[in-house]
């Protein structure tokens, strides 16, 4: 029996499950109708394999809590659930793309749409963080465009997912993907907040004007070992036209150290629109420089490498 087969078996009672949309290296999501409200619901079931490594009653107190969290730019959780072999949970159906699909269309975004986009990000995770949640993925997989809004998926599930692996180990765990996760997060630490989202929402700001994101490489250990030791590369070389304003703006969002970095996505935002609005031809700003230390030396880093790779869970490649 493959794995729609066994969804469709275990919420009969609740779900008609049509066909499958997408899959992920963690998850595989299907379209289904809720027979109870009669609506279209989107049923993000996690791999089997990912499934036996977790403590499933915590994933599901963590998508329970998760579930509070209401925004209009925030995706809500419906409903989850668990079998002794899978374990789901369930969002509305929204008609639109992801900010992937739109990336791989388009590859760079008009200025002003990446900006959109941010304000939008910027405005969920500023409610969320109010709340004491962070996000901890923040992709352009998981900024689902609709309406002419942006709208942030999958809240509170790196955070379940993290604490449903780490939950009775002495070892930090880290759940989240390496082109857009922060130094402190990569290195499994204990204390992520607000300002480990703004640097990953400072990748994906990267990535729509630039066409990729900060750092890349042929492994996750080369990316993130990147993340933790190389100044970002250059905005205004990677595309023309764009100011020293901008640049600099997204240099304090990818700062190596959390304190070096904005405090809260809205004041990453507001200092992006005032850099993009400011006058063409005005003299570019300094750019950016941080005033304390990068976490982790080169000489660290190398040591790191193959301890970061313990510490942190990477999906498979789809």
């Amino acid at each position: 029996m493959d794995l729609a087969d066994r969804l469709r078996e275990a919420v009969a009672d609740r779900y008609a499950v049509e066909r499958e949309l997408g899959r992920g290296g963690m998850a595989v999501v299907y379209l289904a109708r809720d027979l109870r409200h009669q609506r279209r619901v989107a049923i993000k079931v996690l791999r089997p394999e990912l499934t036996v490594t977790l403590v499933a009653d915590r994933f599901l107190r963590e998508i329970q809590i998760a579930a509070q969290l209401q925004h209009p730019l925030i995706v809500p959780l419906h409903d989850s659930g668990g079998t002794d072999e899978l374990l789901w949970y369930v969002m509305p159906f929204i008609e639109g793309e992801t900010l992937r699909e739109r990336l791989q269309r388009e590859k760079q975004l008009p200025l002003e749409d990446a900006l959109r986009v941010t304000r939008d990000a910027a405005a969920a995770l500023q409610c969320a963080h109010q709340h004491g949640f962070v996000h901890r993925d923040i992709k352009p997989e998981n900024i689902l465009l609709s309406g002419g809004h942006a709208l942030l998926a999958d809240f509170g599930i790196a955070r379940a997912l993290t604490r449903a692996v780490g939950e009775g180990t002495s070892s930090g765990v880290a759940i989240g993907t390496p082109a857009y996760m922060s130094p402190e997060q990569a290195a499994g630490g204990t204390v992520i907040d607000a300002r480990s989202d703004v640097y990953s929402l400072g990748c994906v700001v990267y990535e729509m004007l630039a066409g990729e994101p900060p750092f890349t490489g042929p492994t996750p250990q080369a990316v993130i070992a990147r993340h933790l030791s190389e100044h970002v590369p250059s905005l205004t070389v990677v595309r023309t036209g764009l100011s020293g304003a901008v640049q600099g703006v997204v240099e304090r969002a990818l700062a190596k150290v959390p304190a070096d970095r904005f405090g809260a996505a809205q004041a990453f935002c507001l200092a992006l629109e005032e850099a993009v609005v400011s006058e063409p031809g005005s003299a570019p700003r300094r750019r950016w420089r941080p005033k304390r230390k990068a976490l982790l030396g080169g000489a660290a880093v190398l040591l790191f490498g193959a301890l970061v790779w313990r510490a942190v869970v990477f999906p498979p490649r789809s």
